[in-house]
């Protein structure tokens, strides 16, 4: 009986202290990767006139097109690292008439910095 309650106050013991102690592992985050990922050399290939299958060519297809704007593309791309978001982009390239017409977002052409 002595033994028995002896080992309860020790398992007791045991358990409160872990609530305080802290444990110095965390669980592992996998770095994640969403989107279309655009790197400034594709943007740069990009100029005004292209028809949509050259602009797919170039960045890939469209994370995100829209029924109700079928001439707008949104390329979006994200990079968590250790479950920080580390890198993000956002890039849009609308058509007039099948055609490129302008670029906007994180990225531009080369020739659009310029001016």
């Amino acid at each position: 009986m002595h033994l028995s309650r002896t080992a309860l106050v020790l398992v007791v013991s045991l358990l409160a202290g872990c609530s305080s102690w802290s444990f110095p592992l965390s669980p592992y985050k996998i770095d994640v990767q969403q989107g279309n990922h655009v790197t400034q050399e594709m943007v740069d290939k990009l100029k005004p006139g292209l028809t949509k299958s050259q602009v797919r060519f170039i960045l890939g297809t469209p994370l995100i097109t829209d029924m109700f704007h079928v001439d707008r593309w949104d390329y979006f791309y994200s990079y968590q690292k250790n479950g920080k978001v580390t890198e993000q982009r956002r890039i849009t390239v609308f058509f007039e008439k099948e055609v490129l017409k302008k670029i906007e977002g994180d990225v531009t052409p080369v020739a659009e910095k310029s001016n």
